[in-house]
């Protein structure tokens, strides 16, 4: 009984995101064929929505983990329930896709798209699909080891320039800070 209630309540959320995914922004109506179809090729071309293939998959995971763990002796039934399920939702990864098209065309005239879609499906584009991410991690590596730097130079610098500003106009240097302890003040003299 638990487990039809727990199934029932996610069915019900379910729902409610499905109604909530139907009711579509009415501009996009506005958005021609030819201009979605370029957005589509945009959209595979960059692969966006890869990223989003785990989701099924892990959601259908985490609910046969959660049902299992409710009523192990219903292992294998709750195990192909979940699996026969999931495939029958597989269908909705268009859903997707069209959405992510529609975002792209509202955002990109059909040549931007078209001329993102060529240069992606180029082999330079392939290229920087496939090791950019190797790029970036450099990239960021290099940007991590030249911030310190600079800020490093900053500091000497600032530093170098305020001790000749001090001394050619005669002004008292702020006082250093104190690293000496209690013991070893230095006497006055």
């Amino acid at each position: 009984m638990i487990l039809v209630n727990r199934v029932r309540r996610f069915s019900a959320v379910v729902a409610a995101s499905a109604v909530l995914a139907v009711a579509a922004p009415a501009f996009a109506q506005d958005i021609s064929d030819a201009h979605l179809k370029a957005a589509r090729e945009a959209v595979a071309a960059i692969r966006a929505t890869d990223m989003y293939d785990g989701i099924l998959p892990q959601a259908a995971a985490v609910l046969k983990a959660e049902m299992i763990q409710k009523n192990p002796d219903l292992q294998d039934v709750i195990t192909q329930t979940v699996d026969d399920t999931t495939l029958k939702l597989a269908g909705r990864r268009a859903d997707l896709e069209k959405e992510s098209a529609l975002a792209y065309a509202r955002v990109f005239s059909v040549e931007d798209l078209n001329a993102i879609a060529a240069f992606y499906n180029s082999a330079a584009g392939k290229k920087l699909l496939q090791d950019g991410v190797i790029v970036t991690r450099e990239v960021g590596k290099a940007a991590d080891i030249w911030q310190r730097g600079v800020a490093r130079d900053l500091a000497e610098q600032a530093a170098t320039t305020l001790e000749e500003l001090i001394k050619a106009k005669g002004l008292v240097p702020p006082p250093a800070p104190e690293t000496a302890t209690d013991g070893d003040a230095p006497s006055a003299n």
